[in-house]
């Protein structure tokens, strides 16, 4: 499980970097209308960690900016690793 806080509407899709609270930060460029900014979430996180995207799942905050999506496949420590980011603090 991954925790992350998503921006929706912004210029690119990005992985911002781990927050204070522990959950990663991330944008994309989908508006949060009818959970195209989820699914494009869950895409863009399948792309960059090189997973199919049917196993990358939105489990908590569908209409929150706090999100929680399940990685399977993948341990917490390849995330960072992964992504190109220093392990979180």
């Amino acid at each position: 499980m991954l925790r992350l806080r998503v921006t929706p509407r912004a210029a690119t899709n990005a992985i911002v970097g781990w927050r204070a609270d522990g959950a990663l930060g991330v944008r994309v460029t989908a508006p949060p209308v009818e959970g195209a900014a989820n699914e494009a979430l869950c895409a863009f996180l399948a792309h960059r960690l090189a997973l199919p995207r049917s196993r990358v799942r939105l489990l908590r905050g569908a209409t929150s900016r706090a999100k929680v999506v399940c990685l399977q496949g993948v341990r917490a420590a390849e995330v960072a690793a992964r992504l190109g980011l220093p392990a979180p603090a």
